[in-house]
């Protein structure tokens, strides 16, 4: 088994969010918005709607919507009742009838900044075309509170509208909300999270250090760093990263078990080592840290103490393949061909399409004299992948030890048609058995 290649596949699938994953679209968008309670006159503002939104404020549901229901029964045309309702649909999980009651709010007051904001976020997360608009609409009007705050929020839920549809329109959204609150790192992560889907990197490696630079202690930006520098294969840039992140959140796992990962990548096998063991002192059950330490141990050449970490690993995750199938790599190295089998024989059942699975398995079986069992295992491995000279010579041993002449003679034959000189004592052992075997080699 290449350890390497498995080490680099897991940092790569891993450290898409190691330390603390990028924020998501609902996190920069956040909760849907409360409009500001003003006390002058307003004819919408009855004394229902009054108990009510104090009913909304503690969190009384069931007497806010009654009341609510009450005053629009009454005034199908009161905006505010639809907005409340709209906001408390919302809360208690009914998007879609918080969508009805805030496209109500906005037919009866197209200007109200909070009713199209919280409409366009909805409408947002179902995808629906239609919230371009209306959060374009509130990025043009004024909230009743904390408008900078707020118009970011209108800015940061376009830009997320607009990534599919018109990307550079989305990164100037995205700058618009910059502006707005220049001390905030949301609209940064945010533009550093869309460059990174988009590939670009070096766009998103900036944006991440203006995060860090508005807030060195920014877990979001030290992930967002880490994940740009590990997809451009700069692991010095990685380890640096993580390192930083480590002296800020030292009992943090899973940043332990990612830096071992670098670590070995960089061949600092120690430093790995020392790392998995610190993620595990942290997170005892932790699966992958056991298993890198399994896959060190392994690469390092101490067969025994790798297959006894994999065998607990095989017994903790039955149903794994490429756990049977690195038991049995360490047991073959070990020697312990009879238990390599088995693992062996465990992967296949598992993942019947693991082609070198089955040429080891042929090679093990030799060696546990079990050539039928062998010449199966090649047979299975012929059929995904075309034969080699060792798989030739493998075959043709195998049919010789049970003494079926003529297969045997046959796939000597066609080893030392592919052999080229480069397997001298196979090609003598060849050559010598077909002189015994197959008159006609004479």
């Amino acid at each position: 088994m290449d350890t390497n290649k498995l080490l680099r596949t897991l940092i790569l699938l891993a450290l898409a969010g190691p330390i603390a994953t990028t924020p998501s679209r609902a996190q920069y968008t956040g909760q849907t918005v409360r409009h500001h309670r003003v006390e002058e006159q307003d004819p919408y503002l009855v004394p229902a709607l009054i108990q009510a939104e104090k009913a909304l404020d503690i969190r009384d549901f069931v007497t806010a919507e009654n009341k609510l229901r009450h005053i629009i029964s009454d005034d199908d045309t009161n905006y505010r009742a639809w907005f409340d309702l709209g906001y408390l649909y919302t809360a208690t999980g009914r998007n879609a009838e918080a969508i009805a009651a805030y496209r109500k709010s906005v037919a009866d007051k197209p200007d109200l900044f909070e009713s199209n904001l919280n409409l366009g976020i909805l409408l947002g997360e179902t995808d629906a075309p239609e919230a371009e608009t209306f959060l374009h609409t509130a990025t043009k009007l004024k909230p009743n509170d904390a408008p900078e705050k707020n118009l970011e929020r209108a800015w940061l839920s376009l830009g997320h509208v607009l990534e599919g549809k018109n990307p550079e329109d989305a990164v100037a959204a995205y700058r618009e909300a910059a502006q707005l609150r220049p001390n905030d790192t949301e609209p940064h992560l945010a533009a550093g999270l869309f460059f990174e889907k988009q590939n670009r990197f070096g766009d998103a490696e900036h944006e991440y250090q203006e995060v860090l630079e508005l807030d060195s202690k920014s877990a979001e930006g030290m992930a967002g760093l880490v994940n740009v520098y590990t997809k451009t294969q700069h692991l010095p840039e990685v380890e640096k990263m993580l390192r930083r992140y480590l002296e800020i959140n030292p009992g943090n796992e899973t940043a332990h078990l990612q830096l071992g990962r670098v670590l070995a990548l960089r061949n600092d096998a120690a430093g790995a080592r020392a790392e998995y063991e610190a993620a595990l002192r942290l997170a005892p059950n932790d699966l992958e840290a056991q298993r890198e330490l399994a896959g060190l141990d392994l690469a390092a050449g101490r067969y025994r103490e790798a297959a006894q970490r994999y065998q607990a690993l095989v017994n903790r995750r039955a149903t794994d393949p490429e756990l049977h199938y690195a038991l049995a790599s360490a047991l073959m190295h070990a020697r312990d061909f009879p238990a390599a089998q088995q693992a062996l024989l465990e992967t296949v059942k598992l993942k019947p399409d693991l082609a070198s699975a089955y040429g080891d398995l042929a090679v093990v079986a030799t060696e546990n004299k079990q050539y039928e069992l062998a010449i199966r295992a090649l047979d299975a491995r012929a059929k995904l992948l075309p034969e080699t000279p060792g798989t030739y010579f493998l075959r043709a041993t195998s049919y010789d030890n049970l003494k079926a002449f003529k297969p045997a003679a046959e796939n000597y034959h066609r080893f030392l048609e592919v052999a080229e000189g480069k397997y001298p004592d196979q090609e003598w052992q060849a050559r010598h058995r077909l002189a015994a075997i197959d008159p006609k080699s004479k």
